[in-house]
């Protein structure tokens, strides 16, 4: 067993008080974020699942996680990629016992989730993509601004005088102030100033193997295994989203007549961050869905 066999990433569980989980779902975030960034909407559909109360209903619970390199993650052993990410939450899965049938992911999380269905041939239930382009592609031509926020906190000199200094060199180099603060959940105090908490080489590895994968394959192929009709896969996009290539829209548009296990749902008025453009929207999406 080498030191890679045993990293286990750092984790929360969401469910409702009344209702015990009988299963459990892996939330992932994007690039830079952590699973702080889901537990307003994870505790929202651990809630939503007690209204009903009907008889024999099976509810879920949330697993919020840092992935490698993310949030309380810190520290993982080489290769960072998203394969080494996805066996994080393999490992993840044994240690904490529970029952885990589903899986959503966010962009960058995205990406992990689908290596993880791949994984998991048996068992699971439910997958969500938010949001995630499947597809290889240089990272200058994603119309992701994931490259240039890399970029950008390589280039802040260290140690920060305060919060919003950070917060105003985010704004300086075109970034909105929704994005400053969010990136401002790593800036944290050490000393006299502050430091971004990132490995940011690390993350730029992430990244880079983030781009060259391909996973179309994962939704496209017929799932496999004992009870694969119980699987579902929800893909949901924001239709003002530019993470999303004009090529990977045609080809998720015409994908659920070919796999009927994957439904693709798109939220008109959304960009890329879901769950901040329209809420409700994609609330009602994956609740519907569980």
């Amino acid at each position: 067993m080498n030191a890679h066999d045993g990293f286990v990433p750092h984790h929360a569980l969401v469910s409702a008080p009344s209702a015990p989980p009988a299963r459990w779902m892996l939330v992932l975030h994007g690039i830079f974020g952590s699973g702080a960034n889901w537990r307003t909407f994870a505790r929202r559909l651990a809630e939503a699942q007690t209204a009903g109360g009907a008889p024999g209903a099976r509810p879920w619970g949330f697993i919020l996680v840092d992935l490698r390199a993310h949030g309380m993650s810190q520290g993982p052993p080489a290769p960072h990629t998203i394969a080494a990410a996805a066996d994080d939450l393999l490992r993840l899965g044994d240690r904490l016992g529970l029952d885990v049938r589903g899986v959503m992911g966010h962009s960058f999380g995205g990406k992990v989730a689908l290596a993880y269905l791949e994984r998991r041939s048996e068992g699971l239930e439910r997958g969500f993509l938010l949001d995630v382009d499947p597809s290889a592609s240089p990272a200058g031509e994603s119309g992701s601004e994931s490259p240039g926020v890399l970029e950008l906190l390589r280039a802040i000199p260290q140690p920060i005088a305060s919060r919003e200094a950070f917060l105003e060199a985010v704004q300086a180099a075109g970034f909105s102030r929704g994005i400053a603060e969010w990136l401002a959940m790593n800036v944290r105090r050490e000393g006299d100033g502050f430091r971004i908490r990132l490995d940011l080489d690390v993350l730029n590895d992430l990244l880079t193997d983030y781009f060259a994968r391909d996973l179309w394959h994962v939704l496209e192929a017929q799932p496999a295994g004992a009870r694969a009709e119980e699987r579902r896969v929800h893909v949901v996009l924001g239709g003002r989203s530019a993470s999303i290539s004009p090529a990977s829209r045609a080809r998720f548009e015409a994908l659920p007549a070919r796999a009927p296990w994957v439904s693709v749902h798109v939220l008109p008025a959304a960009g890329h961050w879901l769950h901040v453009d329209d809420p409700e929207g994609l609330f009602e999406v994956v609740r519907s869905a569980l």
